[in-house]
Order: structure tokens, then C-alpha cells, then sequence
């Protein structure tokens, strides 16, 4: 630790960084504040108190790097947002925190109660002969928690008859660490023990943050934003100073070579001038007034040893001067730039926190009957929005109602001319939402932390509420709301590569993302589904293509989340993947097992594309599945699943749709599962949502080209479809 107080609150100190002033007695300069590399206040902690004020702040330690790291990077990230990256105190001392309400009302308005607790184990011990007993052993103490006067406490209520069920109380602590040993009699129940310890002793203290500092001579109450705001601000202006400082310096160093050449340049004529000079104040003048030299390159020259004369020396002093051009062209772009300036304040605090950090000792616990956030929110249906220029924003389902087929829908948002609409998809208010990046990262936000906004906003930059890096788009985003082992994300890549890996590991994600897929070189990720082992997948491409194998291991066995995967479809040349759908296992096993080929391919498709267009009576009256089939010009159809065959991985597939004839350029837009009872919602390239039932489009064959299902304008064209999710028991009581 002290290591840390130098090098994070001295350095640069002598570099004009900060202000002095007289000390107390005038003998000395001292200096204001000191130039700390990190937020010390809230680092450290703080505790005093004034005339009429008081400040409690609680410390903390490797985890403010990141949330500074995190305002840098989005100044727009709200208090809330920093404490997925700052949880919550971290106490020197360890011990634990009970629930985040008084965590959060610290952080978001200067002032809460954050409750803190020792830790304690009941084991079976045997001392002195003694037949086994239970006892109490404390590890560790709440902050701030005398040892001392902890033991002394315990014992004057057990001599007071206040506690009951001690037998003995002995300190065992060493240099390994704290261990205090509270004996119970035989007849004690250990845990209703440890409760009374908790509820009378300060083995269990609450923490008063009351966060109070001065800010430019005034005192404020700061939420965790300003605290860090306030603190960026005193960063940006110490390196200003440290830069101009260095830049001084440098053009001082450069002035004095530059008349250091020019004296070499003209040797002689130097020589000759001081030699018939009277004395050395003389020659000094002499050199500044009858040269281009000044006074301060003249001292220099006249100060300069004769075996620097050499043309090695004379080497040495003209490369020193490149060097310091190149340094003083580095210094003055500093000053010029603020980016560089952040660049500059993340690069020293992560290497603070390289050397420095250390993992959190104080755990957060929950509370026992804590209300958190989601509790307080109703679980209804949502609708997300994601754009290609990275806005994003919630809207409730119920904002667009069902209408006929071949409408034209209503319009879903508001964007500028050069964007359009990247993803869209249905869930509910309570689930999580994955967001896959084309970099294989997946970052995670629960449904309510999505602002809501109206049809025709155009959403929150989803910079704001995710630290993606400007390089990174999201390529996908998947809703779950519970994260099982048993069940699959399957990805695949834009080459066509697919891999399944266990929704469980996905579970806690951290708040800088974590590496979903490993992709080579030019690759990207660019769709994830949900699925179980005895499901199958079916995947479409543009020219209408589909696939459909099993996701079975033996077809596409479980990997780790930093691999690659395995080939999925072969594609025509020019063709390319538009997207995956999940089937079901128990809908695929009322599939005829005989219709199972895993040798068929392209030589397939041609026999079976001369099939007939029209449908049996029995089929279309059947309840599904469904293969839902809707193209870029907004025609589409369903055909039963049974008309699709299981292939092998990685061979061609057959055809899914034909298009018109009169539209030639028309493409498929997506390829979904659904049921005789779900509703669809489609929108299009200009933000232009439609709501309609799977029922309202007409069956058709697999080689059929569809009907109308959306009319659009001649520039746009459907960009996704997504399926409203089911009622729940509870939407249905309400």
C-alpha cells in the first residue's frame, strides 16, 4: 500500500502538476492537493467532521478503475450503469454487505445506510479434553469494528445475562489472520446464537455514507458520477500542466542545441570572437549581439567542454535535437487533443490497476426481503428495437394492434435517412437480453434497463447503456429468461461455421462482455438461437435455400464459449446465410422418421422441385409446425415442416421458396418456425411495423412463391420478422 500512495499520489508533483503555497509558519512551500493518478477520496475512504457537516465515504479499491475506465468512455453513463461496474464499497477489512438498497441510495444521492456484517462459521471443535462442541468462529470483523472491543462487549453481556448460550470466548488470532472462538454450551442452538450476535454486538454496524466533499472550495454532496466526474476533471487539467511543463522544458533543451549547431557550424569565427574577447562577460555579449544567438545559447556555448568539438559529439547533439522535435511535436498534439489526454489518463490507471488491484474482499449478500429493481416492474411484453447505427430503445407490444394482411403497418421508429432497422425481436419485461457483437462478445442487460420510448423515437444510443467499443456492431441479440445447463445457445458465423455451448455459462456476464465464439480471421458472428440437445435446426439462405439437421452431438456436439465450430451449409456461389430458426424436439418427433435423409443433396432438389404447389386438404388444415417463409418485397407463406427432410450438416439443403417473376431481385428476408395461434411482427428497412396472425397468411407449398403479406413503399423492404411471445398465466388473470 504504500508502494501505491507514492506512485499513485506523488509522481509528478515536481512537474507544476498542482499549486503550493506557504505552510503554516511560511518556512516552506506545501502544496494544495496532491496530483493522485486515481480517485483517492473514494479509494481510501473518508471520515471528519465540521462546523455543521460531516463526511462518511466508504472505500474501495480495484473496482473504480473500471467505472472511471467506463466514464471515459461513455460520459453520458448514468450513476446506476457505474455500479455494474462499482457494486459497492470494498472494506479493507473484508466482512460482508447485506443488500444493494443502501449501496444504491449512497451512490445515487450521496446519503444511505449500507448495512454490514462479520463473517462467522459454526463448527464442531474439541479443546482442553473436553468432549466436541459447538462454537462460533468470527474471520472477519465489519469496517471500522475494534477486535477488542468486540471480545469485551460479548463478554460484558454474557456476564449481564444478555446473551445466552456462551460457555467461553477467546481470541486465537495470529499472523495467518483473525480468528476469534466463541464456545457454546450444550444446550445452545448455534444459529439462533449467532442472530443475538448479530442483532446486539457490532459484529453486525451499519455504514452512514454521507458523501461530502469540497469542490472548488465548496462543500457538495456528490453521487458515485460526480465523485468520478469531479475527478476526471482535476486528472485533465494535472496532465495539461504536467504536458506544458515538459513542453517548456523540451523547447529550453532544443533552444540551447540548436545554438550549440549554429556555434558548430561556425567554429572559427566563434573561436576567433572569444579569443579577442577581454573577459568572460565580454565574449557573452559579444556573442549574443554580433550572432544570431541568444543570451541564454551564448552561456551555453561558452560553457561547452572542447571535447565536445568532435564530430561524434557534434553527432550526438544533432540526433538529441531530432528527438526533441519529434517529443515537442508529441507534447503540443497532447495539448491540441482531449482524446489523447483520456487516452492517456486510462492508460496510467490500468497500469495502476495491473500492479496494484487486488480481488474484492467485502462480499454483497441480499438482503433477506431486499426489493430489488424487478420487483417493482410488471413483466409485460416488450418489444426491442435495434437500428444499424446502434440506436436502441423497449416498446410495449400493445402498442401496435393486429391488422389484415397486405397492410401497410405503422411506423416503429424514427431514423436518420443513411439508417435502418439491424434487429427486432419480442420478449418480456423481466428477461435478460444477450447482445452479440460481429467480434464474438456478448454483453447482457436485463429487459427494463432498455429506456422505453414512443414509435416514432428514434431510441437511446446503445453506446450509453453498453461499453461496445466504436469497432463493434451487434450482430445479434437473443432474450432469456432463465439460464438452464439444459439448454443451448447455438451461433453461427457469417462463413457459415456453427457451434452449440451451454446457456448456463452465459449466467454472469460481465460488464465489459465476454467472449462468446473464437472466429478467424474476416469472420464474423452473426446469428444465436436457443435450442436443446434433441432439437433441430433449420437455416435459410438468400437465394432460398434451407437446411434442416438435428443439433443432436452427433451432429453438432457441445463446445467451450472460446471455440470456433464446425461447417454448417454448403452455399452457391454468390449466396449467402440470412439466419437460423430452432424446431422444437417435441414437434420434431412427430416428424415421420422415415422422411430422415442425411445423404440428400443438391441432386435432391431438382426431382422434389417439380413437386405440385397445391396442398391437400389434411394439410392445411393442420395445426403446424409451420416453416414461415416472408421475402425482402413483403410476399410470404407457411408450409408444413413435414415437407422438409433432415439433411446432414454441411451439405446444400433444398429449395425453400421461388420468388415472382416480376421480382427478380426480390430475396429472402427470413425463415421462421411458428404455430397456427402465434402472432408475427414484421417491420421493414424504414422502421415500418406490421402485427398479424400466422393464420392470416396463407398455406402453400414448399416451391410456391406466397402471397402479399405487407405492402411497402418502392425504396423499402422487410428487414426481420419476430414472433410475439405467448401469455403468461398471470397476463391472462390480469
Amino acid at each position: 500500500m504504500q508502494a501505491l500512495t507514492g506512485d499513485a499520489l506523488l509522481r509528478d508533483i515536481e512537474a507544476e502538476t498542482v499549486d503550493f503555497t506557504d505552510n503554516f509558519d511560511g518556512s516552506q512551500q506545501e502544496p494544495l492537493v496532491l496530483p493522485a493518478r486515481i480517485p483517492w477520496l473514494l479509494l481510501n475512504g473518508s471520515s471528519g467532521i465540521a462546523v455543521g457537516m460531516a463526511t462518511n465515504i466508504p472505500p474501495n479499491l480495484g473496482e473504480l478503475i473500471d467505472g472511471l475506465v467506463a466514464l471515459i468512455q461513455n460520459p453520458e453513463i448514468t450513476d446506476s450503469q457505474l455500479m455494474q461496474y462499482i457494486p459497492g464499497p470494498d472494506f479493507p477489512t473484508g466482512a460482508q454487505i447485506l443488500g444493494t438498497t443502501g449501496i444504491r441510495e449512497a451512490y445515487t444521492t450521496g446519503r444511505g445506510s449500507i448495512t454490514m456484517r462479520g463473517v462467522a462459521e459454526i463448527e464442531t471443535i474439541q479443546s482442553r479434553g473436553r468432549p466436541e462442541r459447538e462454537a462460533i468462529i468470527i474471520t472477519e470483523l465489519p469496517y471500522q469494528t475494534n477486535k477488542a472491543a468486540l471480545i469485551e462487549k460479548i463478554a460484558e453481556m454474557v456476564n449481564e445475562k444478555r446473551l445466552e448460550g456462551i460457555s467461553d470466548i477467546r481470541d486465537e488470532s495470529d499472523r495467518d489472520g483473525m480468528r476469534i472462538v466463541i464456545e457454546l454450551k450444550r444446550d445452545a442452538y448455534p444459529r439462533v446464537v449467532l442472530n443475538n450476535l448479530y442483532k446486539q454486538t457490532p459484529l453486525q454496524a451499519n455504514f452512514g455514507a454521507n458523501m461530502l466533499a469540497i469542490v472548488n472550495g465548496e462543500p457538495q454532496l456528490l453521487t458515485l458520477k460526480q465523485f468520478l466526474s469531479v475527478f476526471l476533471d482535476f486528472r485533465i487539467e494535472a496532465i495539461i500542466r504536467r504536458t506544458r511543463y515538459e513542453l517548456r522544458k523540451a523547447e529550453e533543451r532544443d533552444h540551447l542545441l540548436q545554438g550549440l549547431l549554429i556555434a558548430m557550424a561556425h567554429l572559427d569565427e566563434i573561436i576567433d570572437l572569444i579569443r579577442h574577447a577581454a573577459d568572460t562577460p565580454t565574449s557573452k555579449t559579444l556573442l549574443f549581439t554580433d550572432s544570431w544567438l541568444s543570451e541564454s545559447q551564448a552561456d551555453a556555448i561558452l560553457q561547452m567542454q572542447l571535447r565536445r568539438l568532435t564530430a561524434l559529439e557534434a553527432e550526438k547533439i544533432r540526433l538529441e535535437h531530432e528527438e526533441l522535435q519529434a517529443q515537442i511535436a508529441d507534447l503540443q498534439d497532447i495539448l491540441a487533443r482531449r482524446d489523447r489526454i483520456l487516452q492517456i489518463i486510462n492508460t496510467e490507471v490500468a497500469q495502476l490497476k495491473a500492479s496494484y488491484a487486488t480481488p474484492r474482499r467485502t462480499v454483497i449478500e441480499p438482503a433477506e426481503g431486499e426489493i430489488g429493481d424487478i420487483d417493482l416492474i410488471a413483466n409485460e411484453k416488450a418489444l426491442i428495437l435495434v437500428t444499424e447505427q446502434g440506436y436502441v430503445k423497449r416498446m410495449p407490444v400493445s402498442t401496435f394492434e393486429a391488422q389484415s394482411r397486405a397492410t401497410r403497418g405503422k411506423s416503429g421508429t424514427r431514423m436518420k435517412e443513411d439508417d435502418g432497422v439491424e434487429h427486432f425481436l419480442t420478449c418480456c419485461d423481466h428477461d435478460s437480453v444477450l447482445f452479440f457483437s460481429d467480434r464474438g462478445v456478448v454483453y447482457s442487460l436485463k429487459a427494463y434497463q432498455i429506456p422505453v420510448a414512443s414509435r416514432t423515437s428514434r431510441g437511446a444510443p446503445i453506446v450509453q447503456l453498453l461499453p461496445i467499443p466504436r469497432e463493434e456492431k451487434i450482430t445479434s441479440v437473443v432474450p432469456v429468461s432463465e439460464f438452464t445447463s439444459d439448454e443451448y445457445l447455438v451461433m453461427l458465423t457469417k462463413r457459415g461455421y456453427i457451434k452449440k455451448t451451454e446457456l448456463a455459462a452465459f449466467s454472469h456476464i460481465r460488464a465489459n462482455g465476454l467472449i462468446a465464439i473464437s472466429l478467424e480471421e474476416g469472420d464474423q458472428l452473426r446469428w444465436v438461437r436457443r435450442a436443446r440437445v434433441e432439437d433441430s435446426i433449420i437455416i435459410g439462405s438468400r437465394y432460398g435455400m434451407a437446411i434442416h439437421f438435428r443439433t443432436s452431438n452427433e451432429q453438432l456436439r457441445p463446445l467451450g464459449r472460446a471455440t470456433r465450430g464446425v461447417r454448417a451449409m454448403k452455399l452457391r456461389q454468390g449466396d449467402e446465410l440470412i439466419g437460423m430458426d430452432i424446431l422444437p424436439s417435441s414437434i420434431l418427433a412427430t416428424l415421420n422418421p422415415g422422411e430422415e435423409d442425411i445423404s440428400a443433396d443438391i441432386e435432391d432438389i431438382e426431382i422434389e422441385d417439380s413437386e405440385s404447389e397445391e396442398l391437400t386438404e389434411a394439410v392445411v388444415q393442420s395445426q403446424g409446425p409451420w416453416v414461415l417463409i416472408v421475402t425482402m418485397s413483403g410476399y410470404g407463406k407457411r408450409f408444413p415442416f413435414s415437407q422438409f427432410k433432415l439433411y446432414n450438416r454441411a451439405t446444400k439443403g433444398k429449395i425453400a421458396t421461388k420468388f415472382k417473376e416480376r421480382k427478380v431481385k426480390d430475396k429472402l428476408a427470413a425463415l421462421r418456425i411458428v404455430n397456427e395461434d402465434d402472432e408475427l411482427m414484421m417491420i421493414t428497412s424504414r422502421g415500418i411495423i406490421i402485427r398479424q396472425s400466422v393464420n392470416a397468411i396463407s398455406p402453400q407449398s414448399r416451391t410456391a412463391t406466397g402471397v402479399r403479406v405487407q405492402r411497402l413503399d418502392e425504396d423499402d423492404a422487410i428487414a426481420a420478422v419476430a414472433l410475439v411471445p405467448p401469455s403468461t398465466g398471470d397476463e391472462e388473470s390480469e
